[in-house]
């Protein structure tokens, strides 16, 4: 793909990664690069930094900036807090967060995204130009597991067995909203529907193994647990990202380049210099604690991880160090022991952005994680595409020797796949075939179909007992069983109403033309006989049911697989 004249966005721009992918962006001439962090002032500082060393004017650099996991209203926290704990304190915030995490995604939610803005070109500055190619350097895996529901747990735990008193809500909430899962989901949720939205031609991910490509033997923890559970969370996260980005790359309709580089060494350096240390945007005070003012280790508290211990100097520490990025500061000897031949080693930031660069023009890196996974998974086979004639042939033995139509259970889900094949077998009962569905009034129709269900009970107990209703032909009545496993009619009802039939006599002329297409063509593989009278080259129009559900989730529904 072409990067000149094109709208890019790349999200943690400010980090190691997403500096060194900007500057290797650049001299490709995109018509803009939006550099996206999570502070205003980070944002701003790369874009000046930017204009500084490519002062070429065909491109426009802009800054973007707030925390994608939120909402954009959210974003103005007070200076050095985190955007989320800014939202987690106030109650009504936190409780629309959790819906936001774990409700059913609907405009309202999409829209109110930061992401979303950014992505569509909403966020201040942007002009509401989409962005058509979106570079992804956020380290969403920490963001997310690093909010530690192990800890929010454990504390929740030992306040209940202290029987102390608690804002229940709150707890609930708090502990909801560091659920793993649920978050990642709604991030690729938001992710695929804004790129669809956006019309975003290549989006690449920069992801993370999680323990700099150690093992479960990462001496590299958090606490005494080795390997640390939330260091494993972490990396549990990254794969799970990865395998989301796997599906997107398998979604027509999406971006056409789907793409995941992963490193799996500790990646290095920003900077190296001397100065205050700072760990989580704050320098570190200087502390002291004199011989003569040593502690028991029997005294209350001297061994708890925090407390009121020690002197403050009011100086801050300050000593050389390496600027890791994400990692933080490290000291000489710490980066020495971390990139010993064995351990975690490390690799470039511009080893990292050139592959990215690369990839998003075509070319071949062998680093891409996706095509990897492609090549490896195993997919559809001749053999069970040969056997599958002889497994529905068996299949309807079985239905001749015991009288019975198998035609759906609602255990594969969802709903409307149970609909439609009970809607079609329905229709092939009382029609026989497509020619003869388009001879009746949708009105007709629907009297047919409901005396076939009035006259047998077997059927209608079938539908209503897998928790799928059926909707009488007045649009206002409903027979139900005790369980119904969708609240409307479009998403898993057998519908009745003569509105429903004539939407169903409008796919049988689409299939029928589609039928005919298919025998006046050329005789070659080219065309996707999809429909057993194409397969026989035959103008038969029978209602196939399982068949026709397949064609209308390929067509219909756009559900087709996007690689064969």
């Amino acid at each position: 793909m072409d990067i000149r004249g094109k709208r890019v966005l790349v999200l943690g721009g400010y980090g190691l990664v997403g500096m060194a992918v900007c500057r290797e962006l650049l001299p490709h001439g995109p018509s803009r690069l939006v550099v996206g962090s999570l502070r205003r002032s980070e944002a701003e500082e790369a874009v000046a930094k930017l204009r500084r060393e490519y002062p070429d004017p065909a491109t426009e650099i802009m800054p973007a900036w707030g925390d994608v996991l939120l909402r954009g209203e959210w974003q103005s926290a007070p200076e050095g807090v985190h955007p989320r704990v800014s939202v987690l304190s106030e109650v009504s915030q936190r409780r629309r967060l959790v819906a936001d995490i774990l409700d059913e995604l609907g405009p309202e939610i999409l829209e109110a995204s930061l992401l979303y803005q950014m992505i569509l070109g909403r966020t201040a500055g942007l002009g509401g130009k989409p962005a058509q190619i979106v570079i992804d350097c956020v380290n969403i895996a920490t963001a997310v597991a690093y909010q530690n529901v192990f800890q929010t747990a454990i504390q929740l735990e030992e306040k209940i067995r202290r029987g102390e008193e608690m804002n229940w809500p709150e707890q609930v909430e708090r502990l909801l909203s560091a659920l793993y899962i649920p978050q990642l989901v709604r991030h690729m949720q938001i992710y695929y529907e804004a790129m669809l939205q956006a019309g975003t031609n290549a989006f690449v991910k920069v992801g993370t193994s999680g323990t700099g490509g150690m093992g479960f033997n990462i001496p590299y923890t958090h606490g005494e647990e080795r390997p640390s559970r939330m260091l494993l969370s972490k990396s549990a996260v990254a794969g799970a990202q990865t395998m989301l980005i796997f599906l997107l790359a398998r979604t027509p309709g999406g971006p056409q380049v789907v793409k995941e580089i992963k490193p799996t060494a500790a990646i290095a350096w920003k900077d190296i210099g001397y100065g205050p240390i700072r760990r989580g945007g704050r320098t570190m005070a200087l502390y002291d604690c004199l011989p003569d003012e040593a502690r028991k280790l029997t005294d209350p508290g001297v061994l708890a991880a925090e407390g009121d211990f020690g002197r403050d100097t009011g100086a801050v520490l300050e000593s050389v160090f390496i600027d890791t990025g994400e990692n933080g500061l490290f000291a000489a000897e710490e980066f020495a022991a971390i990139t010993t031949l064995g351990q975690m080693e490390f690799v470039t930031p511009e080893e990292i952005a050139d592959a990215v660069v690369a990839e998003i023009r075509g070319g071949n890196t062998g680093q891409d994680v996706i095509a990897s996974i492609d090549a490896s998974v195993i997919g559809p086979s001749f053999r069970a595409g040969f056997l599958r004639q002889a497994a529905l042939s068996r299949l309807r033995q079985l239905e001749a020797e015991h009288e019975v139509d198998s035609v759906a259970f609602e255990i594969l889900g969802p709903p409307r796949l149970s609909k439609l094949l009970f809607e079609a077998y329905l229709l092939k009962r009382s029609c026989a075939r497509m020619s003869m569905m388009l001879e009746h009034s949708p009105e007709a129709l629907a009297e047919m179909v409901l005396k076939d269900l009035t006259d047998n009970p077997r059927l209608r107990q079938q539908i209503l007992s897998i928790g799928i209703p059926i909707l009488m032909p007045d649009g206002e009545r409903l027979l139900r069983g005790p369980v119904i496993k969708s609240v409307d009619s479009e998403h898993g009802w057998v519908d009745l109403t003569p509105e429903n039939m004539s939407r169903w006599q409008e796919r049988a002329t689409a299939l029928r033309a589609a039928i005919r297409t298919s025998l006046a063509s050329e005789s070659s593989s080219r065309i996707d006989r999809s429909y057993p009278s194409m397969m026989a080259w035959s103008d038969d129009d029978d209602i196939d049911v399982g068949e026709i559900a397949g064609w209308l989730f390929n067509n219909e529904e756009r559900g087709r697989r996007g690689k064969d």
